[in-house]
């Protein structure tokens, strides 16, 4: 059995440490607190003990179930049941009107009667059930029992987006807020009616009345999903096929992509296209094939992180005299990990170097072995400059499309995905959508991610307007309200007024997410969460500039763990840290330690978006001693440097017995007694000291603001010279407190 302590056995029967603390001794285990080891005996007894006030509490619904009916019947007996005296005014009454009469009238309000006699039933019934229970006003979902059907039970599960207010679970729960304030009082949670919660939250609360939780993704994706699953095979039609081209840096895969958009797109003229829009169709004899233009295996997998499956077939170019590279690695793991087929296309192979069998062989060694080594990969050796092959490797994509019978339905509304989008200062923004399924067309309201609109204008991707757009065909569209990103989802629905409230719900999640975001870890952090045992292992992220290097990091990494905590390397490459980096760092709480590299910098604004913590070394070993440092919580102090203020020196004086001053002119920010300067000649620093003495004409001053002048006297420097540039700077040191 794995060994937890005390606080993580106490979340999951949603409990509180010093609730099971005071349980534990009693059942005589000697607990100091909530950091103490749950032992398997200790487990059993817990467990055991819970079971017991189960069905301690099984069997008082029971009882009071039973004292209910019991008590229904006696009071509905009482009801139904005629006096002596109804009997007598009723007999009296035959003789007056007449027995024919009579019975048609008694008949008639027997009738009434029945009716009246069940929601008389059902009403006492609910009463005494509420009587004894203690909760009023609970509202329950009216079951409907069809003639000849069986009525199933029904299964308590809400489908909750998260940070629902206590307001909005309350009415899909159907009691009464007050009552979800007060249960959440007694856990231990002060919430207001509009306060909205997280996830655990939720499900914690919706326990205590008895409802199971299901996550949903974004606002009322759901229901927009709904369609999808009802689908009508007659109307499914065959599409083109989306595919990307991944592969290596400089191994030719704009190459490719230029001759095949030139040489092969039928209508237009060769070379037309006016505006580049990040995917474009070519239209074969076999039928059309739609490619997307996005910047390698980096852009595949941020979409890819975002939900988004676009892409058919991957095809992965491979330079004929280089060879399998580290970012071809990369993108036949992302490519396998999205489940999408790959074909292989041999670049280069025009060249005196070009070597394909060895290209074969080192994709053999990943996995990839081609038919005509006996494999299933399909392969084609080409060449981007002279055009060898290009027809063969099309002619795969057609063939792999045809195995994957890829169809859509035409006449549904349209759902796609945002390939790019911009921002155009006569236009507005702009947005490159790939249409999945169904047909797009002019007017249709549509949200996509936070934003909505009505498509005022569809082009494609030569600039020419068009009415509307089938499956896998990409086409810029305006009249969006923002700007979405790539991998938003983009769904047309039934009118504009829906699409502005679901853009409206949806930023106002977004809000809340981003105030309560979650904050990454850093090495700072590291310390504080292994003490409260939130964590095991440290995951990093290590990237260095030549593969030994990166090998010896992470060994030397991975060696510093103990009993309590072991430093995980989920990631190692070679280069600078990219954007798949921060991507992965962001998914698994992971550090990214660069050794001798640094950030790209699209991948330092993410890393800043997604609060990834990245450290940059020189020397292995100061990385070593701050992973070590942050694991044993002995944290350096951070040291930072600011710079105070510059001045530029006019002339010099020496003074017996005093030395040598300089008179200054501050140029910007303040000159100040007692802080550290750095004197700049020629832009080389030639020395560095502390600020002596600082005077204004006689009189000794503390600080010298800009554009005024002063004397400057400077501890341990005679080599002064007039231009000379001193600068003043001030130094902090931080203590990093652990949170």
């Amino acid at each position: 059995m794995e060994k937890k302590r005390v606080h993580q056995v106490a979340k999951e029967y949603h409990i509180s440490s010093d609730a099971l603390i005071a349980m534990l001794k009693d059942m005589g285990f000697d607990v100091k607190g909530y950091m103490s080891i749950v032992d398997e005996k200790m487990a059993e007894q817990i467990h055991k003990k819970f079971e017991e006030e189960k069905e301690e509490f099984r069997r008082e619904i029971k009882r009071k179930k039973k004292r209910t009916e019991e008590r229904t019947k006696t009071v509905v007996a009482k009801v139904s049941a005629p006096s002596d005296q109804k009997k007598k005014r009723r007999k009296k009454k035959e003789q007056v009107v007449g027995p024919s009469r009579f019975r048609n009238r008694r008949k008639s309000r027997l009738k009434r009667r029945e009716v009246d006699q069940k929601i008389v039933e059902e009403n006492i019934r609910k009463t005494l059930a509420q009587i004894e229970s203690g909760v009023r006003g609970k509202k329950r979902r009216p079951k409907i029992q069809r003639q000849g059907e069986e009525v199933e039970e029904e299964r308590n599960l809400l489908r909750v987006s998260e940070f629902t207010s206590i307001a909005e679970l309350a009415a899909l729960m159907g009691v009464k807020t007050s009552e979800v304030i007060s249960k959440c009082l007694e856990m231990g949670l002060v919430v207001t009616i509009n306060q909205r919660l997280d996830m655990d939250t939720i499900a914690m609360v919706a326990d205590e009345f008895g409802f199971e939780v299901e996550p949903l993704g974004e606002y009322a994706e759901d229901l927009l999903e709904k369609e999808e699953e009802e689908v009508d095979e007659d109307m499914l039609q065959p599409r083109p096929p989306v595919v990307t081209i991944m592969g290596h840096v400089d191994h030719g895969k704009t190459s490719l992509l230029d001759y095949i958009r030139k040489s092969n797109i039928i209508a237009g003229e060769v070379g037309g296209i006016t505006q580049h829009i990040g995917a474009y169709e070519v239209e074969l004899e076999g039928g059309k094939v739609t490619f997307l233009d996005t910047p390698g295996h980096e852009a595949f997998t941020a979409m890819r992180a975002r939900g988004a499956q676009v892409t058919d077939i991957v095809v992965l170019v491979v330079a004929a005299d280089s060879g399998v590279m580290p970012q071809t690695v990369e993108a036949i793991d992302h490519a396998r990990a999205a489940g999408v087929p790959i074909v292989v296309a041999i670049n280069k192979v025009d060249l005196p170097k070009a070597n394909p069998d060895a290209v074969k062989q080192q994709l053999a060694d990943h996995g990839l072995l081609v038919e005509g080594w006996g494999g299933k990969t399909l392969a084609a050796e080409v060449s981007a400059k002279t055009g060898k092959g290009i027809d063969k490797l099309l002619d795969m994509l057609l063939l792999e499309a045809e195995m994957l019978e890829l169809k859509a339905n035409p006449h549904r509304k349209a759902k796609g995905t945002i390939i790019e989008a911009r921002l155009d200062r006569g236009r507005g923004c702009i947005a490159t959508v790939l249409v999945q399924d169904g047909t797009l067309g002019i007017g249709d309201p549509f949200v996509v991610g936070l934003s909505s609109g009505r498509v005022r204008a569809l082009f494609n991707e030569r600039g020419y307007q068009l009415k509307e757009a089938g499956p896998s065909s990409p086409v810029q569209i305006l009249g969006i309200e923002g700007i979405p990103q790539a991998g938003d989802s983009f769904y047309v629905l039934s009118s504009e007024r829906e699409a502005k409230l679901i853009s409206q719900k949806r930023q106002l999640l977004k809000r809340e997410q981003d105030h309560r975001r979650v904050k990454r870890p850093t090495l700072g952090d590291i310390s504080q969460q292994i003490k409260e045992g939130r964590i095991k292992d440290l995951s990093l992220i290590v990237k260095a500039d030549v593969d030994g290097s990166v090998e010896a990091l992470s060994d030397s990494l991975m060696q510093l763990g103990n009993e309590e905590v072991t430093v995980r390397v989920i990631h190692r490459g070679v280069g600078a840290v990219a954007e798949s980096d921060v991507l992965l760092a962001a998914a698994s709480n992971a550090i990214i330690i660069g050794f001798n590299v640094r950030a790209e910098a699209r991948a330092r604004d993410l890393a800043t978006k997604e609060q990834v913590d990245i450290r940059f070394y020189q020397i292995i070993y100061d990385a070593i001693d701050d992973v070590k440092a942050a694991l044993s919580g002995l944290l350096a102090p951070e040291i930072q440097e600011k710079v105070i203020g510059t001045a530029s020196v006019r002339q010099v004086f020496r003074i017996p017995k005093v030395g040598t001053i300089a008179g200054c002119y501050v140029q910007s920010g303040v000159i100040r007694r007692g802080l550290s300067v750095r004197v700049l000649r020629d832009g080389a620093v030639i020395f560095e000291g502390s600020i002596t003495s600082l005077k204004r004409f006689k009189d000794d001053v503390k600080e010298v603001s800009t554009g005024y002048e002063c004397g400057v006297g400077i501890e341990g420097s005679d080599d002064i010279r007039e231009n000379d540039l001193l600068e003043v700077f001030e130094v902090t040191e931080t203590v990093r407190e652990l949170k």
